[in-house]
């Protein structure tokens, strides 16, 4: 294809400069995950109307990167769009999260036995890595950044196992049970976030050993811990 075909216009789309689009392009990132993050914190109650007047303030933006923001959260499963009448934050069900986290569970289960039989070392080390960043954060007391480097370790396993169709649905459901397993570690009831910490010892040391099925094992029962704290949690805030 020549230079003029790929760089034809689609009748009746206007065209950015570069700077310009890469700086559109820029903006729709950091509005997205900045609202992301406002949303999975909490900082919005389950089935809360979405304020966008005071987002736009608070984020200093206009409304048109906010909504395009809110149409992908709407695909991510985090907020639902009303016509005409705004959006609000998806609230999930008691049922609903018992059957999201045990198929969570049952992915990351499959996810480590898969991993342990392919992953390197390098891959190995990197995790744990992220596992002592983690632990920092943990020590700080710095759930923001705890959460954001927890979600990337995860990640990693599901990345190693090296299978496509597993790493696809795996997307999709963490884009649902973000705001979820974020509420599990702040539970009253009990001392979630220790209780995960040591978890993820008991993971990393089954991922050094490549002991598949053990790992399985431990992932599939630190989603179904991380599910009774979040209903904890839900509980608490009075969903």
């Amino acid at each position: 294809m020549n230079s003029l075909a790929q760089n034809a216009q689609v009748p009746g789309e206007a065209l950015l400069p570069p700077d310009e689009a890469r700086g559109a392009a820029s903006l729709h990132d950091e509005v997205l995950a900045r609202l992301r993050d406002y949303l999975v914190e909490g900082n919005l109650a389950e089935g809360g109307r979405i304020p966008e007047r005071e987002l736009c303030a608070l984020f200093g933006i206009s409304r048109t990167p906010l909504r395009e923001a809110l149409k992908v959260l709407a695909a991510e499963g985090l907020v639902e769009l009303l016509p005409n009448r705004g959006a609000r934050v998806r609230e999930l069900s008691a049922k609903d999260l018992a059957e999201l986290f045990d198929v969570m569970g049952g992915l990351e289960a499959l996810a480590g036995r898969l991993a342990c039989e392919v992953i390197t070392d390098a891959e190995v080390a990197e995790i744990e890595q992220l596992h002592y960043e983690m632990y920092g954060s943990y020590l700080r007391r710095d759930m923001h950044g705890y959460f954001q480097i927890n979600q990337r370790i995860h990640q990693r396993i599901v990345d190693a196992a090296r299978n496509g169709a597993l790493n696809a649905t795996y997307g999709a459901m963490t884009s649902r049970l973000r705001r979820a397993r974020f509420a599990a570690n702040t539970s009253r009831t009990r001392d979630r976030w220790s209780e995960a910490m040591r978890e993820h010892e008991a993971i990393l040391d089954a991922l050094r050993r490549r002991a598949g099925p053990e790992l399985g094992e431990i992932l599939f029962q630190h989603l179904r811990n991380k599910h009774r704290a979040a209903l904890d949690a839900k509980e608490t805030a009075g969903g």
